[in-house]
């Protein structure tokens, strides 16, 4: 029987990644190539098969019949091999090499970038690999090791832990409530300029959730600037832009000094926890294992960020 070669076992890889991603360039960016090795690892492998895997066009990746019949033969060859490198890394004792982690770009880079330094020095043989987006992940199919997320999807492949509520208010700077009044209620924002957010992977605005008696109303305001990135939109309130939600996490290093108050505080209401997953596959292993437990001092309960908004509403 020939044996199957290491390009060919490459190609398989970057066949059923580009299938599951649906594009060359997110397979590239997950297997950390170029497009164009994944094309021609691609392209090697339909030679070797004689098949055509993909209908290409322009804007599009489809599978051909024979390419969906061969996703699901590769798809079951690399969770055998998944299987064995996790059986493999489960057998060491101490953590070591790449932990992969996925997370919602505002939650990395105020809470897990300015973290990661203690774990490090906790286990210096462990190096990290932080990617951040707003975009949908699939851990199992990105071989993702844990993913920090807001809310909890429900995977059933994935393991899940709850670390913090993910807490939101509204914002604005001193110099602006100086200049426009404080609003006593929500119906008074439509007096006020507004600043918002809008989701990068739907590419709707963000509807503002106040508690109103016994009831939870969303307002949807008309804002003069609105924003795709959390980080640029509390730059712009701290900057006098007006009023805008914010999670509290990336509004309290501005509140503490000073350059943002809460607003409305009484009437902001929390929807979704910050969870921590990881695949089920991943149950032993020892870098996982490590991380989700340094997760729990990263998000300590009660949060600082949480402490630090709280204090200002109540005028500490």
């Amino acid at each position: 029987m020939e044996q199957i070669g290491i390009e060919r076992l490459t190609g398989l890889l970057a066949f059923a990644r580009a299938a599951s991603l649906g594009s060359y360039t997110a397979a590239a960016r997950s297997l950390a190539v170029s497009p164009s090795a994944v094309s021609k690892s691609i392209q090697r492998l339909e030679q070797n098969f004689g098949l055509r895997l993909f209908n290409r066009t322009t804007r599009s990746l489809t599978l051909t019949a024979e390419g969906r019949d061969l996703l699901e033969r590769a798809q079951r060859l690399l969770r055998d091999a998944e299987e064995i490198e996790q059986a493999v890394v489960a057998a060491r004792a101490e953590p070591s090499g790449t932990i992969k982690i996925a997370a919602a770009l505002p939650i990395g880079v105020n809470i897990l970038a300015p973290a990661l330094p203690a774990f490090r020095a906790r286990y210096p043989k462990v190096a990290v690999d932080l990617r951040l987006g707003d975009q949908y992940v699939d851990l199992v199919e990105e071989s993702i090791d844990v993913a920090v997320r807001v809310g909890d999807p429900g995977d059933s492949r994935l393991i899940s832990r709850h670390l913090a509520p993910h807490r939101i208010g509204l914002f604005a700077s001193p110099d602006y409530l100086a200049r426009r009044g404080t609003p006593a209620g929500p119906e008074d924002l439509m007096h006020h300029e507004c600043v918002n957010f809008r989701y990068q992977r739907t590419g709707q605005e963000a509807a503002w959730p106040f508690r109103m008696a016994d009831r939870i109303a969303d307002f949807r305001p008309n804002a003069g600037l609105v924003m795709d990135v959390s980080d640029a939109v509390v730059a712009a309130l701290a900057a006098g832009g007006g009023i805008g939600l914010s999670a509290t996490y990336v509004a309290a290093s501005h509140v503490r000094r000073g350059e943002l108050v809460p607003v409305l505080h009484a009437f902001t209401q929390d929807r979704f926890p910050i969870t921590a997953l990881w695949p089920e596959s991943r149950r032993g292993n020892p870098n996982v294992k490590a991380f989700v437990a340094f997760l729990s001092e990263a998000f300590p309960s009660p949060t600082p960020w949480d402490e630090i908004v709280a204090a200002a509403a109540r005028g500490d």
